[in-house]
């Protein structure tokens, strides 16, 4: 009976051994990734925002070596626009955008030695129609909020006129009509996007904007005369842009919305 007892416990001890002995000898079980989230898909867009503005340099054909030019100043004015983009990845998006830029005033005086001396008076009026490719980098996700940088490039019709000159010396002056320009534009962008739901982003950003230059159409002077073609120009205008905005992602999944993900850029 002992022999029989050891004879059954040993043929348990071999079967409970066997399967654990054939479990060792397979193959480690798949390591399945996570699925990646799709981050791209198209979107629209639209912005409000406030513009500052500047101008290097005043010309004219009868400026000479005396005159000088102490105030050249516009006023802020407001714009807005829209467009398309495109989300490629995490990282990156692109969009086109289409923007009216409204009349913004323009105050200037110059003061001048030659001719027996005096001074002008300008007043006009700028606006401008803005369009443009632009490009953007989305540095990193951090509780919702995404930073970027970006650059964009395109066309912009600067549109300068309603021009008054009033010399207060002499007591005479000019006006002068609307004269269009083409240019090329350019733009660089910093700001940040908060997402508000799956779909809505809200846009907060700066643009530094350069216009390029512009003219007013010839100034005539007050009693009809014109002796040579002087209109008043504009070199190098540019703008320092201050922007709140709405984009729509069309389907996608949201971008991440808690502090887990690394940046963009290594920390060192």
């Amino acid at each position: 009976m002992l022999r029989f007892t050891a004879a059954l416990l040993g043929i348990s001890v071999a079967a409970a051994v066997v399967p654990v002995a054939k479990a060792a000898d397979l193959p480690p079980a798949p390591i399945i990734a996570p699925p990646v989230e799709d981050m791209s898909g198209w979107y629209l867009r639209g912005h409000i925002g406030i513009s500052s503005q500047r101008v290097r340099k005043l010309d004219n054909a009868l400026f000479d070596d005396t005159v000088i030019v102490s105030e050249k100043d516009f006023d802020e004015s407001v714009f807005f626009g829209g467009g398309v983009g495109y989300q490629l990845n995490r990282w990156v998006r692109f969009d086109v955008t289409a923007e009216y830029r409204h009349d913004s005033d323009f105050d200037g005086f110059d003061s001048y030695s030659g001719f027996g001396g005096g001074t002008n008076d300008y007043r006009a009026k700028k606006k401008e129609y803005l369009f443009l490719a632009n490009a953007y980098v989305d540095i990193g996700t951090w509780y919702g909020i995404t930073p970027y940088v970006g650059a964009g490039i395109g066309a912009t019709r600067l549109s300068i006129g309603d021009l008054t000159d009033v010399n207060e010396v002499t007591g005479g002056g000019g006006y002068a009509g609307t004269e269009h320009e083409w240019n090329l534009a350019w733009a660089l962008y910093a700001g940040f996007g908060y997402q508000l739901t799956q779909n809505w982003t809200l846009d907060l950003g700066y643009r530094y904007l350069n216009l390029g230059d512009g003219r007013t159409g010839d100034i005539i002077n007050f009693d009809g005369t014109n002796a040579v073609y002087n209109p008043l120009e504009f070199k190098d205008v540019s703008s320092h842009d201050f922007m709140i905005g709405l984009r729509y992602r069309f389907g996608g999944s949201p971008a991440p919305m808690f502090g887990d993900e690394e940046p963009l850029f290594a920390k060192f």
